[in-house]
């Protein structure tokens, strides 16, 4: 059986198929968009089986947060 993914990314592969055959650039573009959103959702299930370690954050030990800027009340 195919891994959750696989079958993620071949939805993905459908929308860009889609995509080439689509009537419109509108409809096209959507389906790339789709594609996209696929893709992500493979890539986060890769993550979930554990297959992909996550991303370190970066070390912020010492960073200075910058004061939220004043409301100008002119």
């Amino acid at each position: 059986m195919d891994k959750p993914s696989d079958m993620l990314r071949q939805n993905a592969e459908n929308c860009l198929e889609l995509s080439e055959k689509a009537a419109s650039e509108p409809s096209s573009r959507r389906y790339q968009r789709m594609a996209e959103a696929w893709n992500a959702l493979a890539d986060e299930q890769d993550w979930l089986d554990g297959e992909v370690p996550p991303i370190a954050a970066p070390d912020l030990k010492g960073a200075a947060i910058p004061a939220a800027p004043k409301p100008d009340v002119s």
